[in-house]
């Protein structure tokens, strides 16, 4: 690297499809809407109004336990519970940190894939953190998740059942603080949100349909982040659903860029900053641009003033707001967080430039549940 005494990264070739011949989850509502999972029913010879009934349990109730659904008939009720809500996923470990309100669980899908995600309690929200693939093909040098590679997609309902089985967590009062609710979804857990796209627009929009279709979340909620595909930023610029994106962006010249995240090689620093950019002009929506600090990597004040640079070129007109994140220690990484000193000169930097940065809370990086540390070792 320019300005680094360190070795040159070597990195993993990009997947961007999962391997073929791959069986696929078993289908369930969450992968369906509202008519979708009545036209189910009704082919299978049962009746379609019950589809309202199993989404209600579902989705409004956060029921998952059969017996608790007496408003089915008896005699249909397996068959039904069958065809709409099989069993898509299981808890192997559930681990905790800051006094039980951050809790990371290892699941086990049908074909033995092992995926993880977060639930964050805060005195104001409480946060999912959610897996959009098992494993990742961005192959991004200091995440563990990207190292691992990919080994497939997830299906639009593993997405949701992370976040349904996080709902049912708060209303059943297991994290401390009292029963609540899901208020935020972040896109932030293993894998390129954008590289499962059409899975991820479905948990997306099943979670904002009206209960009992969906979860009823606000889209301002929930957040999706990318390393930078830009045709799908686009498509996600033209979908009508407000939800904040999250740039991965780490670096804000494409020599370094190339290196840390590299898909760069295939889509610039300019044309990523440009779609994010395009996305807020729609949307009106901010972005947040993600900035994994990296200890004489990417935390030089000359690269802060340069991303000052970059993201002002668009105007200063709010569109975008910079969330340094101290890197996160990975098994086996060459690469440290920056100094305190650093850190504080580069925020100081952004905000001469009028660009609003906060310091993310490193929550759950005690139990591997921080960002770049999910890895799914069972």
């Amino acid at each position: 690297m320019s300005d680094s005494t360190q070795q040159p990264i070597k990195t993993l070739p990009l997947v961007f499809d999962e391997p073929r011949g791959r069986k696929k989850p078993p289908r369930h509502l969450a992968d369906l809407d509202e008519a979708g999972r009545k036209a189910l029913l009704e082919e299978m010879g049962l009746p379609g109004f019950r589809a309202k009934q199993l989404s209600t349990h579902y989705f409004g109730r956060l029921v998952d336990d059969p017996a608790e659904m007496t408003d089915l008939p008896a005699t249909q009720r397996d068959e039904l519970v069958a065809a709409l809500l099989p069993d898509l996923m299981t808890p192997l470990r559930t681990l905790e940190a800051d006094k039980g309100t951050t809790r990371k669980t290892l699941w086990k899908l049908f074909d033995g894939a092992l995926v993880e995600s977060v639930l964050m309690r805060y005195p104001d929200r409480a946060t999912v953190c959610v897996s959009s693939q098992a494993g990742c093909g961005m192959a991004c040098p200091f995440c563990a998740t990207g190292q691992g590679g990919l080994q497939r997609n997830m299906s639009t309902a593993e997405i949701v059942e992370q976040v349904v089985a996080g709902a049912r967590s708060m209303a059943r009062g297991e994290v401390p603080g009292g029963p609540g609710r899901v208020s935020n979804v972040v896109f932030m857990g293993m894998g390129e949100p954008l590289a499962n796209y059409k899975a991820v627009i479905g948990a997306v929009r099943r979670l904002v349909d009206p209960s009992p279709a969906g979860l009823g979340m606000s889209a301002r909620g929930i957040t999706v982040s990318t390393v930078g595909l830009v045709p799908r930023i686009n498509q996600l610029t033209e979908e009508g659903i407000p939800v904040t994106l999250a740039l991965s962006l780490h670096a804000p010249d494409d020599e370094l860029r190339n290196e840390l995240v590299p898909i760069n090689t295939r889509y610039s620093v300019a044309e990523t900053v440009e779609a994010a950019w395009n996305y807020a002009r729609v949307t009106k929506r901010r972005v947040s641009i993600e900035y994994a600090m990296m200890r004489g990597i990417n935390d030089q004040a000359h690269r802060a003033d340069l991303l000052g640079d970059v993201l002002n070129s668009y105007g200063d007109w709010g569109w975008v707001h910079v969330n340094l994140i101290p890197l996160n220690p990975t098994p086996g990484s060459k690469w440290t967080a920056s100094d305190p000193a650093d850190e504080r000169e580069f925020v100081r930097r952004l905000e001469a430039k009028g660009i609003p940065t906060t310091v993310r809370d490193t929550r759950g990086s005690d139990i591997d549940g921080a960002c770049g540390q999910l890895a799914a070792v069972e």
